[in-house]
């Protein structure tokens, strides 16, 4: 939380400085040790006293730290069946018997 409260902090400044002075300026006294804003002299005071308390982690002496993480099962989507439908067998009507042929005509002559 201290870093993203030293980025917003640095970004403010950036602006402020670059509104009236080039890129390579702004940046230069945007990271300036000695112009801190108010909001860098407050992540300063919490990172020195935090240094005091000593590490958040237990040193190697004390008791064995068990961590148990617990993952929710992963989401799966299930789909519908996108098979296409099966078909009806569709066949003509075949004929059996033979199809009459009419006689031949007399040619007009």
């Amino acid at each position: 939380m201290l870093d993203l409260a030293q980025v917003v902090a640095w970004t403010r400044m950036f602006a402020g400085y670059a509104r009236t002075e080039s890129l390579a300026a702004a940046a230069r006294e945007t990271f300036d040790p000695g112009k801190l804003c108010p909001l860098c002299r407050a992540v300063k005071r919490a990172r020195d006293l935090a240094s005091q308390r000593g590490p958040a982690v237990p040193s190697a002496g004390t008791e064995k730290l068990v961590m148990i993480i617990e993952r929710a099962a992963p989401f799966v989507s299930l789909s519908p069946d996108r098979s296409w439908p099966e078909a009806p067998i569709a066949r003509a009507i075949e004929r059996r018997v033979k199809v009459p042929v009419p006689p031949p005509r007399a040619s007009l002559a």
